[in-house]
């Protein structure tokens, strides 16, 4: 598939913005120094919305991430152009302002996927179970690198190998790098704090237990296709 990149000052409807599959090798960044400048109105909803979490217990700390400014998906890779963000906005339900995450399924050797509850303090997914790994792409890191990080920290694992399946743009504005991660034979994980529970799924979503919704069987259904 041949995309171009849209984004700079136009506005995209919420979907899949490009599909890879990417090796991470074909995966290129660019950072622009010059932060984004949010409106005061979204400003003083992120600082709300950033009061709200610390409120119910979360150590959230706010910060600079990163947005997507623009990207290509023309011939065998994938660019993309980043700049500095303020972690908060994508906080935001419906003005993220293309704040920039990743997302990287881990599945086992015999095709396993594993899944985890997220603690209810989190800023997102609070309480729900997810796939794999995630987690926002800091100031003028590759967010390949971001997804080897989480893998990391959040479950103590180095995967055999690793993908990128897609480029989506979330109705929050939220922009989700989604990666495919297959672990060693014989691999063990070891949750962070951040999960109360976790769980190998079976291969086949099909056979999946009801705590998996139909956000996570999407996600299957578009990384593994």
């Amino acid at each position: 598939m041949d995309v171009d990149g849209t984004l700079s000052g136009v506005g995209v409807s919420a979907g899949v913005l490009a599909r890879g599959p990417w090796e991470p090798a074909q995966v290129e960044v660019a950072w622009r120094p010059d932060p984004f400048e949010p409106t005061g109105e979204a400003t003083d909803a992120a600082d709300l919305a950033l009061d709200a979490l610390r409120r119910r217990g979360s150590p959230s700390h706010d910060g600079f991430a990163a947005r997507l400014l623009d990207f290509d998906a023309t011939g065998d890779r994938l660019s993309l152009e980043l700049q500095p963000v303020r972690w908060a906005l994508r906080l935001l339900p419906e003005a993220a302002a293309r704040s920039l995450s990743v997302l990287c399924t881990v599945r086992a050797a015999d095709g396993r996927w594993l899944a985890g509850r997220r603690a209810d303090w989190l800023a997102t997914w609070a309480g729900r179970w997810a796939l794999g790994a995630g987690g926002s792409v800091e100031v003028d890191e590759n967010p390949i690198d971001t997804m080897g990080r989480e893998l990391r920290e959040e479950w103590s694992v180095e995967p055999e190998r690793m993908r990128v399946e897609a480029l989506l743009l979330l109705p929050s504005d939220m922009v989700l790098l989604v990666g495919h991660a297959w672990l060693p034979a014989g691999a063990m994980v070891t949750p962070d704090h951040e999960h109360d529970e976790f769980a190998w799924w079976p291969a086949e979503p099909a056979r999946w237990p009801e705590e998996a919704d139909d956000v996570l069987r999407r996600v299957a259904e578009l990384v593994a296709g």
